[in-house]
Formats: C-alpha cells, structure tokens, sequence
C-alpha cells in the first residue's frame, strides 16, 4: 500500500475523505432544508446513493459532486471549502 506524507495509507485518507465529503454534503442539505429524497430528484440520483454518501462509503465521482451542487445550489468552491473545514475539525478533534 502507497504511504503518505503523514504516514497513512492511501485507504485511509481516502476514507477520511469520503466522511468529510458525507458531511459537509449532510450539512449542507440540511442547512437547505432538503430532504435526501428531494436532493435525489433535484441532482437525478438515487436516494439510497446520496445515503451512501453522506455516511462516506461511496466516493463521488466529480460529474456525480456536479450535481450535487445543483440540487444545492451550491459552486463546487463551497463545497469544497466544507470539506476542507471537515476535514480541519477532524484533525482537531484527532489532536484533542
């Protein structure tokens, strides 16, 4: 297995990843007051994959966070600046 900078496994960062992908997809539909179901009619999805998603055990593919971002009415940028604050507040809670 490929090790990181940090020592960690590629798996393991890529894990890491899909949770805070999971959340700040989570936080912001919540945030929007939008069901799974609607998020999944609105991107062409299927709810169970949102789902999926959002608990970090599927990886979106970038057409896939596209239209995520659509249904949420988000840019790509602010999603990705959720993850980034994910994954900040993971480090954190990892540090404590």
């Amino acid at each position: 297995m490929l090790l990181g900078q940090s020592g960690r496994s590629t798996a393991a960062r890529m894990l890491s990843i899909n949770l805070a992908f999971g959340r700040a997809l989570r936080r912001a539909r919540k945030a929007r007051h939008i069901t799974q179901q609607d998020l999944a009619a609105f991107a062409r999805l299927d709810r169970t994959f949102i789902s999926m998603l959002e608990r970090g055990e599927n990886s979106p593919s970038l057409v896939t966070m596209g239209a995520l971002c659509r249904g949420l009415d988000i840019s790509l940028t602010e999603l990705a600046a959720e993850i980034e604050r994910e994954l900040a507040e993971a480090r954190q809670r990892k540090d404590t």
